[in-house]
């Protein structure tokens, strides 16, 4: 018996549609496992469709809520807020483009660790109030200067104040200064002792009978119709001079806990500065340092990394010593002083701990080239956040290095100050 010839199409289009059913079968139970997203952070998936040639993912149901977008077999944008989202894939055979079929699948959004701190404004109406961030740009010689100071979100979280601060100014006979504190964080009021310490060491040389005598030593230092013993007295001469500011700034904040009736202890703060002008002969930078605050100095083509101050840094928190110190006035504050002169530089920075110990973690690499290189390219945009600050189209480099300085770093939390010459 002869069989028509129906038969053969009837049967190849069954053929045909178990097939299809098959593959789309196949699809939707694959197991498909979303890589984890987090919220305020880029994000990107992209669907493995070599297995299923024939299955095209024509739209995801419910992405929109997530702050997502689908296309290329790829979802990408930037969730915005924690939650695990249930999204129906909608797709199709190619061989059967009019039916369309569904596939559940989860995407866990988890929560950005900055949105689980809180951030209460500090209390305006508290002695020593000050403002919660702060920055500045300007001039600094013949160069520019960018300051960013931010409360930490230890602070924040308990709307306490914070403890960090800085001063730069402009002197007399083209001197100019910087300084930078951090306020300990156990005494009550350290903010008071920070702001204190970086506008007292200014202030201080901002005289300028002290400045001319500072000049004319360090003339003569850096001259060669001098003998070495010569120039040595003279660096003697510098030392002392910088050594009565420091003492200064002791005796104020002496002065300031008296009046207020507490302990001078109640005002523990580090403190650093560079006093900086630039002769014929090179940029002079004076610097001096109590504390866990480093100060650094990078050649111009970035090769080589100075740290101009000792650190007090030690496994415990005793290791840290503050300007309020009398045991800090002893035979060894010489070596708290540096005279340095260079031709030029590249950069001159001051921080506090709260960026010293995200960003470098240990002091042995405050010297390291790789470590700076790191950290500038992270400043350039190399971080999870993507946030620049800009050296070359700087009209608004303030604030973005005080926006770079809320950089997440897990258990680092405290008040983060940068003063970066550039």
């Amino acid at each position: 018996m002869k069989i028509p010839s129906f038969y053969f199409g009837t049967r190849k289009k069954v053929m045909e549609k178990a097939s299809i059913y098959k593959e789309k079968e196949e699809f939707k139970e694959t197991h498909w496992v979303l890589n984890n997203a987090n919220a305020g952070k880029p994000y990107e998936f992209s669907f493995e469709m070599k297995d299923f040639p024939n299955i095209r993912i024509k739209n995801i149901e419910n992405l929109g809520e997530t702050g997502l977008t689908f296309e290329n077999n790829r979802i990408s944008g930037t969730p915005m807020v924690n939650n695990l989202y249930h999204l129906d894939l909608e797709f199709f055979h190619t061989e059967d483009q009019n039916t369309i079929d569904r596939k559940r699948v989860q995407l866990l959004v988890n929560v950005d660790p900055k949105d689980l701190w809180k951030n209460i404004p500090s209390d305006t109406t508290a002695d020593f109030y000050k403002e919660d961030e702060v920055s500045l740009k300007g001039k600094f010689l013949d160069k520019k200067i960018v300051v960013a100071s931010k409360r930490g979100r230890s602070h924040a979280h308990e709307g306490k104040f914070r403890e960090d601060d800085f001063a730069v100014k402009e002197l007399p006979a083209d001197w100019s200064i910087v300084s930078v504190s951090d306020g300990a964080g156990s005494a009550k009021a350290a903010r008071e002792g920070s702001r204190m310490a970086t506008i007292s060491i200014n202030d201080f040389f901002s005289s300028p009978e002290v400045l001319d005598k500072i000049e004319k030593n360090v003339h003569l230092i850096y001259s060669s119709e001098h003998s070495e013993t010569e120039r040595n007295e003279c660096w003697q001469n510098v030392i002392r001079l910088l050594y009565e500011g420091v003492l200064s700034v002791h005796h104020t904040l002496e002065k300031t806990a008296i009046e207020n009736n507490f302990s001078i202890n109640d005002l523990h703060a580090t403190l650093i500065f560079a006093l900086v002008k630039k002769f014929s002969f090179g940029y002079v930078i004076l610097t001096f340092g109590v504390g866990d605050c480093p100060i650094n100095l990078i050649n111009p083509d970035f090769s080589k990394v100075k740290l101009l101050n000792p650190m007090d840094v030690g496994e415990f928190s005793g290791g840290t010593r503050f300007i309020t110190m009398k045991e800090i006035f002893n035979d060894h504050i010489a070596s708290r002083f540096a005279i340095t002169c260079v031709k030029d530089f590249s950069r001159l920075v001051l921080m506090t701990d709260g960026i010293y110990d995200p960003k470098f973690l240990t002091e042995n690499k405050l010297e390291n080239t790789e470590s700076w290189t790191t950290f500038f390219k992270d400043l350039n945009g190399d971080n999870e956040d993507h946030t620049k600050v800009d050296f070359i189209n700087d009209a608004e480099i303030d604030q973005q290095l005080l926006s770079w300085t809320d950089f997440w770093s897990r258990g680092n939390h405290d008040d983060r100050t940068l003063a970066i010459i550039y």
